[in-house]
């Protein structure tokens, strides 16, 4: 299974000089198991270069799995180069809602006038799939999703192949409402998803400080990311979601803080950045 970080920025999209080294790019990530499949995890603006390669490469079958529909992990969706191919055959998952069905959920953004075209203009042929608390395979890739703390429907991902396991939980405040070193670990937000995972993609939007005024907002500070991913047991961590006013060199000290309150070597725990790639 291999792993192409397109986006790791949360929130809003933020290029320039500041945040050069660890991108502007909002949540996109790439999975190509052994298979070959194109799997795709959230449609942030990291999306819209990954689309222009499949494009070239021919690539007309796709899965889109979101954790979300907050707009930094769909905006690039209008952007992404093979819904307007023909032959193109996009599978989407994503969390189910009481009010309206996923299709209707992301028409509202894929459409006037937060979009100039909608859906159903494109030339793709969309299938939505729903991915609360649910298990599906795809080519031999194992997925599993369970609902994790993050404001409005949103969950998480587990996928596995040949024996390794890749969790992926952006948007994530596991420590809302938890003792993270001293609740038992099935009542966790997310630790089904983590447990024993080779990598672990996690949201660390926050300092330890600046936690203490965004309480309730969705995300984790460098303390709650470090003890749940040792409650977790991960093989390694990638920092992930990071917010759009941290440069370069603040996500460096963030990055320097968990590893010290995680207490393990540096090729355990790293800072995801565009064009990040690793393989399980």
């Amino acid at each position: 299974m291999r792993v192409h970080v397109w986006g790791s920025r949360g929130s809003i999209a933020s290029p320039g000089r500041s945040t050069r080294r660890y991108g502007g790019n909002t949540s996109c990530v790439e999975i190509r198991p052994a298979s070959g499949t194109v799997i795709i995890l959230d449609a942030g603006t990291g999306i819209r270069e990954l689309g222009v390669r499949l494009v070239e490469a021919g690539v007309r079958r796709i899965a889109l799995l979101l954790t979300h529909l907050h707009v930094d992990h769909l905006e690039g969706l209008g952007m992404f180069a093979p819904i307007y191919e023909d032959g193109t055959e996009l599978h989407i998952w994503g969390p189910a809602s009481p009010v309206a069905s996923l299709e209707e959920r992301i028409a509202t953004y894929f459409s006037p006038p937060l979009f100039p075209l909608t859906l159903a203009e494109v030339n793709a042929h969309i299938e939505y799939h729903d991915a609360s608390e649910n298990e599906w395979s795809i080519d031999g890739v194992r997925f599993s999703s369970h609902a994790i703390l993050h404001p409005g429907p949103t969950v998480g991902y587990r996928i596995e192949e040949g024996g390794s396991v890749l969790a992926y939980l952006t948007d994530h405040e596991p420590a809302l409402g938890a003792d993270l070193d001293n609740d038992a670990s099935q009542w966790i937000s997310g630790f089904a998803i983590a447990r024993g995972a080779d990598v672990l993609i996690h949201d660390c939007q926050y300092t330890t400080d600046e936690y203490t005024t965004r309480m309730g907002w969705g995300h984790s500070s460098t303390q709650h990311v470090a003890t749940f991913a040792a409650k977790a047991d991960v093989g390694r961590l990638f920092l992930f979601h990071h917010d759009p006013m941290h440069v370069d060199e603040q996500l460096d000290a963030m990055l320097d803080d968990v590893r010290d309150r995680w207490g393990v070597d540096a090729a355990r725990c790293n800072l995801a950045a565009e064009g990040t790639e690793f393989e399980l």
